[in-house]
C-alpha cells in the first residue's frame, strides 16, 4: 500500500490516517518520494518543506494515538502558491528581490487547511510577481512544465499547484484566481479547480506591508483549491468556507443553500461573445452538456452571456487605472522582458481619469445586476475555461497577436471574476493527447450547485489524473472511477 498512497484521493488519504490504516508520516513520506522522482522533470514545487511536513505529520500521529479526533483533511499534503503566505517561509512571488521575505503567519486559507489537519509540503511556482504572463515561469525558479506535453504551457498563474496535483506530488493545491488563474491551469493539466464567490473564503493578500490594495484587487482576487477529483474539491471547499476576523469581506453564508425547485436549468454558451472557439473545446462543452442532460438537468443552449465585451473593457480599464501608479517599480522588479505582457495591456487600455473611473465603478455594479438576472433564470452556466487547448509557453508575451489570442481565450474566466460569481473547472477527457475541460458557473454563493453539476460531469466522463510526465505527444495514463 505504501507505493500507492500518493495516488489515493485526498478524502481517502484522510480516512486512512484517521482510522490508523496508515500513519500521517507514511503518507507524507510517500508524497516526498513522489516529489523527489517527479519534480526534477516538471519544476512545480519550489520551496520544499520536507522536515517541517514530517514533524507536523508526527504530531498528528501522536494526537491520534492519544485518542484525539482528527480533522477532515487529516494528514493530507497540499502545496501553496508562491504568492500566498506560509508561516516561517519566504513569500518570494518568484522574484529574487523577495527571496528573504519570510511570512510571520499563515494566510487565512493556509491556516484553515492546517486546522483541518492538512499539511503544507511546500510552495509552488508562479509567473514572476503573478504578472509576467499566463505561463508559469518565474525569475527565481524558472519554467514549470506541463506533464502532458512539455511543448504546452501548464497555464497560470497557479500553474505550479496544478502540476503538483496532476502528477501526484500533492493531493490538493491552494492557488488564487482573478481571471482564470486557478481554472486555466486546472484545464491545461487535467484537474478540477474552484474559483469561489467573492467573499466566500477569507483571505489576506497583504504581504509587502500593512496597507490594503484598491477596489479591483480587493474584489477580483479569490483564493481557490485544486484537486484531482470534484469530491476532493468539495472537501477543500467545506474547510475553506467561512469567516475570519482578518478579512471583513468574508461573509457568513452557509456552504450549502436551499434546494431549488424543479429540474435545474443550465445555460450553455460554447463561444462567449462569438469570438471563436476551438473545435476540441466546443466538443468538450457538448460532452459536458450531454452528461448534465443524462443526470437530469434542464440543459438549454442560449445566445450568449450578458454584456461580455463591455465587462471585459471595464475590467481592463479599472485594473489598469489602479495598477498604473506602481508600474515603474513593478516593471523594475519584473526584470528584462518580464513586463511585456502588462506593457501590451497598458498600451491598449490607458488609465482612466477620476471622473471616468467613477462611472466605471457604476458600470461594474450594473453589469453584476445583469448577471444576477441571467443567473436568476439559469442557476448554472456551462461554458469553456479557455477557448483553445493548451497553448505554447509564453505566447501571451511574444507579441500583440499572441497577447490578444490569450486574452480572448480566457474571456469567460475574466468576466465571471469581474462579476464575482463562482466557477468550477472540471475535466471532460483527452483530445490529441491533451486534457480538455469546461467550467460550470453559478449564482453568487452557490458553489454547492456548481460542485454538484461538476460531479455529474465527472461521474460520466471520468478522472484524468494522476499522470506521469511525458515529453511531447499523447499521454496514455488515464484513470476512470
Amino acid at each position: 500500500m505504501q507505493d500507492a498512497l500518493w495516488k489515493m484521493p485526498a478524502a481517502r488519504q484522510a480516512e486512512a490516517v484517521r482510522t490508523a490504516e496508515v500513519s500521517a508520516v507514511e503518507l507524507i513520506d510517500s508524497h516526498l518520494e513522489r516529489i523527489a522522482e517527479i519534480n526534477p522533470q516538471v519544476n512545480a514545487v519550489t520551496q520544499l518543506l520536507a522536515e517541517r511536513a514530517r514533524e507536523a505529520a508526527a504530531r498528528l500521529d501522536r494526537r491520534r494515538a492519544a485518542g484525539e479526533a482528527l480533522g477532515p483533511l487529516a494528514g493530507v499534503p497540499f502545496t501553496v502558491k508562491e504568492s500566498t503566505a506560509v508561516e516561517g517561509v519566504p513569500t518570494t512571488f518568484g522574484t529574487a528581490r523577495f527571496r528573504d521575505l519570510v511570512a510571520p503567519a499563515d494566510a487565512p486559507p493556509v491556516a484553515r487547511l492546517r486546522a483541518a489537519g492538512a499539511i503544507p509540503l511546500g510552495h509552488s511556482n508562479i509567473p514572476t510577481l503573478i504578472l509576467a504572463g499566463m505561463h508559469t515561469r518565474s525569475e527565481l525558479f524558472g519554467d514549470t512544465v506541463n506533464p502532458w506535453d512539455c511543448s504546452r504551457t501548464p497555464g497560470g498563474s497557479s500553474g505550479g499547484d496544478a502540476v503538483a496535483v496532476a502528477t501526484g506530488m500533492a493531493a490538493l493545491g491552494l492557488g488564487n484566481d482573478s481571471g482564470g488563474s486557478v481554472r486555466i491551469p486546472a484545464q491545461f493539466c487535467g484537474v478540477a479547480g474552484l474559483k469561489p464567490s467573492a467573499g466566500r473564503f477569507p483571505a489576506d493578500h497583504r504581504v509587502l506591508g500593512p496597507d490594503d490594495p484598491g477596489p479591483a484587487s480587493q474584489m477580483l482576487v479569490t483564493d481557490g483549491p485544486m484537486a484531482r477529483s470534484v469530491g476532493d474539491l468539495r472537501l477543500a471547499y467545506e474547510v475553506l468556507a467561512g469567516t475570519d476576523p482578518r478579512d471583513p469581506r468574508a461573509v457568513p453564508v452557509p456552504a450549502y443553500g436551499e434546494p431549488l425547485p424543479g429540474r435545474l436549468k443550465v445555460a450553455v454558451v460554447a463561444d462567449p461573445g462569438g469570438h471563436g472557439v476551438h473545435p476540441a473545446v466546443r466538443a468538450a462543452v457538448s460532452a459536458a452538456a450531454d452528461a448534465l442532460r443524462d443526470a437530469g438537468y434542464d440543459v438549454r443552449e442560449v445566445a450568449d452571456v450578458p454584456r461580455l465585451d463591455e465587462a471585459l473593457e471595464a475590467y481592463g480599464r479599472i485594473t489598469v487605472t489602479e495598477f498604473a501608479p506602481t508600474w515603474p517599480v513593478v516593471r523594475e522588479l519584473l526584470g528584462k522582458g518580464g513586463g511585456r505582457y502588462v506593457e501590451m495591456m497598458m498600451e491598449r487600455t490607458p488609465p482612466a481619469s477620476a471622473e471616468v473611473l467613477m462611472k466605471l465603478m457604476g458600470t461594474w455594479l450594473n453589469i453584476r445586476r445583469s448577471w444576477a438576472a441571467f443567473l436568476d433564470e439559469y442557476p448554472l452556466l456551462l461554458g469553456p475555461v479557455f477557448t483553445e487547448p493548451p497553448v505554447e509557453p509564453g505566447l501571451e508575451s511574444r507579441d500583440r497577436a499572441g497577447r490578444d489570442r490569450v486574452a480572448a481565450g480566457m474571456r469567460l474566466c475574466m468576466v465571471t471574476s469581474f462579476v464575482g460569481v463562482p466557477g468550477v473547472a472540471v475535466p471532460t477527457g483527452i483530445t490529441d493527447g491533451l486534457p480538455c475541460g469546461v467550467q460550470i458557473v453559478g449564482r453568487a454563493f452557490r458553489e454547492d450547485l456548481c460542485l454538484d453539476a461538476a460531479q455529474a460531469v465527472e461521474d460520466r466522463l471520468g478522472v484524468l489524473t494522476p499522470v506521469d510526465p511525458r515529453g511531447r505527444g499523447p499521454h496514455r495514463s488515464v484513470t476512470r472511477p
